[in-house]
């Protein structure tokens, strides 16, 4: 049996046999339905029941999902940075985490268009407890890692994972999705988890420096900004209580209504920006940065400059800068439309007599404009 067994996704065998176990199910109804809008049950139906492999069913029935969620709740998506990678080449994408589904679906879609490999893309097991959706994330290429063990259970958990990125980039020259940090950024700061990274190089070789695993690997940093976050005010109560310093507890069903909000609500523009590969940079890292300690933090400082330059600021990012700081520094970044617009959406949203709501609520989209502005200050000086 496969060490991965509780965590990796469907090999091709199995395909058929998991899309016959949600085939009637009432969720992949709704979703073919959104998608194939002119299309009868039977003849999804019966396309989907010859469907032999994740990328078959990747291609013929998530891509046009995809495309159809694109064009329902976005006004489209822009790309850069992809012409830097190159085809047959498996790549570990590091990236900021802002939608629970999206981030790795439109990351997928564009490395297809683009002829590129489609990831396996890391997902926490608090997402797929219900059967259907741990079918389906199986079928989509997602493999598991585990939330809220003890430590020891954790620690074991972390190797196969570890050993599972290795085995999918090394052995099967698949790239490999994760994001920087446990769970999605909801404060708007984009910032690498060590601990993020020390799992990863727990599979490097006996007696190999950690640096030099991560070379072998292909780290490629990924930044994707939303013009808007469809779940910004769903991200409000746990803001609050993390500002109040209180232990935020999360209501039943809540991941799963925060996907729903994040897929059909209304996201404006969206862009995702590909890296360097930072092969060079790491190498330049291990010639400089004395001590294991002193280069894991900067192999993490690395990835955060990448993804935080190369984040697309939308106008709502200088808006909420401008709000938050009281001035209209940016104001040639945005127009009296756009800025009324967000504010519209703010005072609905928000209370406005609660100076902490306030302040979360517009850091959430500030944040990336001062990290951003911070970073290339600290470069030129």
């Amino acid at each position: 049996m496969s060490p991965f067994e509780d965590i990796r996704p469907y090999y091709d065998t199995e395909v058929n046999q998991a899309i016959r176990q949600i085939i009637d199910h009432p969720m992949l109804k709704a979703m073919m339905n959104f998608t194939f809008p002119d299309w009868q049950d039977s003849y999804w139906k019966d396309l989907m029941m010859h469907c032999h492999s994740i990328r078959d069913f990747q291609i013929n029935f998530i891509y046009p999902g995809v495309k159809k969620v694109l064009e329902k709740s976005s006004e489209g998506l822009t790309t850069s940075g992809f012409e830097k990678l190159e085809a047959n080449t498996s790549y570990l994408f590091i990236s900021n985490h802002r939608d629970i589904i999206l981030d790795t679906s439109l990351l997928n879609a564009s490395l297809y268009e683009k002829g590129l490999f489609m990831t396996t893309s890391a997902i926490g097991d608090n997402l797929v407890k219900k059967p259907f959706l741990n079918h389906l994330s199986r079928l989509t290429r997602n493999f598991i890692i585990k939330r809220g063990l003890p430590a020891r259970e954790l620690l074991e958990s972390s190797k196969v994972v570890s050993a599972y990125i290795r085995h999918s980039l090394l052995r099967e020259n698949r790239s490999v999705w994760i994001a920087q940090r446990e769970g999605r950024t909801k404060d708007g700061n984009d910032l690498t988890q060590k601990g993020v990274l020390k799992m990863i190089s727990m599979a490097a070789d006996e007696g190999e420096h950690f640096l030099d695993y991560f070379k072998r690997l292909n780290v490629v940093p990924v930044s994707i900004s939303y013009e808007y976050d469809p779940t910004d005010i769903l991200k409000m109560p746990e803001l609050l209580a993390k500002a109040n310093q209180e232990t935020y507890i999360k209501a039943e069903n809540e991941d799963f209504k925060t996907l729903l909000s994040g897929i059909i609500g209304q996201k404006k523009r969206i862009h995702i920006h590909v890296g360097d590969l930072l092969n060079e940079e790491i190498e330049h890292i291990k010639n400089t940065v004395s001590g294991n300690v002193k280069q894991m933090q900067a192999l993490a400082d690395l990835i955060d400059y990448q993804i935080i330059t190369g984040y697309k600021l939308w106008p709502t990012k200088y808006i909420a800068c401008d709000l938050l700081t009281g001035t209209d520094q940016f104001a040639s970044e945005y127009t009296p439309e756009e800025k009324a617009f967000f504010e519209a959406r703010f005072r609905r949203g928000v209370d406005q007599n609660n100076p902490v709501a306030v302040k979360s609520f517009l850091s959430m989209y500030a944040n990336p404009v001062l990290n951003q502005k911070r970073l290339l200050e600290e470069v030129k000086n």
